[in-house]
């Protein structure tokens, strides 16, 4: 079971909202997943919340909604629609376009957001606009890089460094971790910043001081 302050299982739709105006107040706090329509994006929400959170469908760029979960307390989760992959019309990418660009930039109960990619093929221009528009945003972001079981241990290592390092000139602000939905590499640092993103960082306790008066 996965270790975490926040209960991720317990994720329950709210709506599906063609745009920003017909989503729920803005208020508490909302973390998004974003990526390409083939990054598996669904499958890595359905991982964390450990339900069939999300739709996964054979045809990539299916979602053409903004999907809202609540996690209670005022917290929920955004699946924003795939981009870059779907075949769909011009009118309706740019639409999708729009509607993901008016969320990013006056969506004030959003906290940070989850870019997915393929590890195989990280950072593709659609990418970088995306992780750009975040970062002059201000606002954290956590690249997960999926379908890590593709690769071996090195090869995947050597990924996840290299992303790193191309990111790190962008902001030294972006977390980046090797993922897999099928086989749960990279859930737990997923849901550990997450909880920090909710919850904020967990206060260390000091230790209670020793009464070191003496007695005459």
């Amino acid at each position: 079971m996965l270790k975490s302050r926040v209960q991720y299982s317990k994720a329950s739709f709210i709506t599906s909202a063609p745009d920003i105006t017909k989503l729920p107040a803005d208020t508490g706090v909302e973390v998004a997943f974003a990526g390409r329509s083939n990054a598996g994006k669904s499958s890595a929400l359905n991982a964390l919340t450990d339900q069939k959170l999300a739709r996964t469908s054979k045809t990539p760029g299916r979602t053409q909604l903004i999907n809202t979960f609540s996690l209670g307390e005022n917290m929920r989760l955004i699946d924003l629609p795939g981009y870059g992959f779907a075949k769909v019309p011009l009118e309706m990418k740019k639409k999708w376009q729009k509607s993901l660009g008016e969320y990013l930039q006056k969506r004030e109960s959003l906290k940070g957001i989850v870019v997915l990619m393929d590890i195989r093929h990280p950072l593709k221009e659609l990418d970088m606009d995306l992780i750009n528009w975040a970062v002059d945003s201000d606002l954290e972001i956590l690249a997960l890089l999926t379908k890590a079981d593709k690769l071996k241990q090195g090869k995947r290592k050597s990924e996840v460094l290299k992303v790193r390092r191309e990111l790190k000139e962008l902001s030294d602000k972006i977390t980046v971790h090797a993922f897999s939905s099928l086989k749960g590499i990279g859930l737990p640092e997923l849901a550990k910043t997450l909880d920090v993103w909710y919850l904020g960082e967990v206060e260390a306790v000091a230790p209670e001081q020793e009464d070191d008066e003496t007695t005459s």
